[in-house]
């Protein structure tokens, strides 16, 4: 029992020890009881560990809310070029899915054994562009090409070709245009295609040839884009699979199935990708 002391006023009340941690024990159950059902099932959902692609910055996030609320799965994600990421998931690294700019490279894992069989999903082709900072005096909508001739373009970024698609996509796209000898000394090579816009932004180079999706971001949708004929470059055909030594498979597993419905393709379309084959197949009813 407690016992009260009184005097004049009110004085605190003298608890013994046992008592006050069992009250403190209660209040503990008592605050989880009356926490919300919704923070008491985030903190259950499984995580699925992801290897992405670069030009997947933007649209990853809108991803992962709703595939939250649709599969209750959380993402914990890390950007990077796709061939990058193939590197590190040969040397073991610890992912469950990998979102590849590149096809090849999930064909890849699939041969060597490393993925989960029947998993390679084709979800989207990417796109290029050849995109300049808001406020350029040039205008590509009518120039096209020729505007990487112009004197005031010294710099002209893209992903690094040696293991970016889509730095791969723009020599093709330049060659094709018959102007890559003619620009390739002004060409700056980034890690990744994020970066190359990066190089664009920051004023390191006058213009970049990017993905699309990168182009139509927050941060990138006041610039200037001109969208580069898709027949001038090989598709940039991007595939996930799923990892064999993936810690959390099902969350993986629910995550690309997220990815193949209605509401990913949805959201995938809405930030710059177009719809593959397969991925229109996956969703068809």
């Amino acid at each position: 029992m407690c016992e009260k002391s009184v005097t004049d006023d009110w004085q605190p009340v003298n608890c013994g020890k046992k008592t006050i941690i069992a009250a403190v024990r209660l209040l503990v159950v008592a605050v989880w009881i009356l926490q919300p059902c919704s923070s008491r099932l985030n903190a259950q959902e499984p995580e699925v560990r992801i290897a992405a692609a670069s030009d997947l910055r933007f649209v990853i996030p809108e991803l992962a809310r709703q595939a939250q609320k649709e599969r209750h799965v959380r993402v914990n994600v890390i950007f990077d070029s796709s061939g990058n990421s193939f590197a590190q998931i040969q040397n073991g690294a610890p992912y469950d899915l990998f979102l590849s700019a590149d096809i090849e490279y999930p064909q890849r894992l699939e041969a060597a054994g490393l993925a989960e069989p029947g998993s390679l999903y084709e979800y989207a082709v990417g796109q290029i562009v050849l995109w300049m900072p808001a406020g350029t005096k040039m205008d590509m909508t009518r120039q096209g090409w020729t505007t990487l001739l112009n004197s005031d373009v010294q710099k002209i970024a893209i992903a690094n070709p040696k293991h970016a698609p889509y730095g791969r996509a723009a020599v093709a796209a330049l060659r094709k245009a018959g102007i890559y000898d003619r620009v390739k000394a002004k060409l700056v090579y980034a890690e990744n295609i994020l970066q190359a816009a990066q190089f664009v932004q920051s004023g390191n180079a006058q213009a970049g040839i990017i993905s699309r999706s990168l182009a139509l971001s927050p941060e990138m949708k006041e610039g200037q884009a001109w969208e580069i004929p898709a027949e001038t470059y090989p598709p940039v055909e991007q595939a996930a699979v799923v990892l064999k030594s993936a810690g959390n498979k099902q969350a993986a597993k629910d995550f690309l199935e997220f990815m193949k419905s209605e509401s990913g393709r949805r959201i995938l379309e809405k930030c710059g990708f177009s719809a593959s084959a397969t991925s229109s197949r996956a969703a068809a009813p």
